[in-house]
């Protein structure tokens, strides 16, 4: 028998743009339980994508994010002794936690001086459609579309 669907917790806002998914990457961007920090960083970089350019830096982190949203992923599944690729959609939530994720480990592995700055460039970039972030999601999707014949093994 299955469990009972999780009841998704209400995420508060964050407390400068009021925005809960802002308040989502302010939580994913903190280590050690160091939020101001992390809330540091995150509007640090924010100031830098609305000096480069010159447009909301909420609308450019929401832009940013769609770009780099995967529709498409593949998942493992064993059918009968052979492991396939099958192309699955993404579900929303997950759709914005891979987004997350994949815009902050560019981020950390870009060479400015600061998170703060790392974090405004790739930001900037994915907006613009451009950078890792935006390529990891390409790559994913290209890998979908290339095991779609295993589509029928989605269960």
């Amino acid at each position: 028998m299955r469990k009972k669907a999780k009841k998704h917790n209400n995420l508060s806002s964050d407390t400068k743009f009021n925005d809960p998914i802002i308040s989502l990457f302010i939580n994913n961007i903190m280590k050690d339980g160091k939020k101001q920090l992390a809330q540091t960083i995150v509007y640090d970089a924010f100031d830098f994508v609305e000096k480069k350019s010159s447009n909301n830096p909420v609308d450019v982190f929401k832009k940013a994010m769609g770009n780099v949203s995967p529709l498409l992923e593949v998942k493992a599944r064993r059918v009968g002794g052979a492991t396939y690729q099958v192309p699955t959609e993404v579900r929303p939530e997950r759709r914005t936690a891979l987004a997350i994720r994949w815009l902050i480990s560019y981020a950390k592995e870009r060479s400015d001086k600061s998170m703060a700055q790392k974090l405004a460039a790739e930001i900037f970039s994915a907006s613009n459609n451009e950078g890792n972030a935006v390529k990891k999601k390409d790559d994913v999707h290209r890998m979908a579309e290339a095991n779609k014949a295993f589509a029928h093994f989605r269960w």
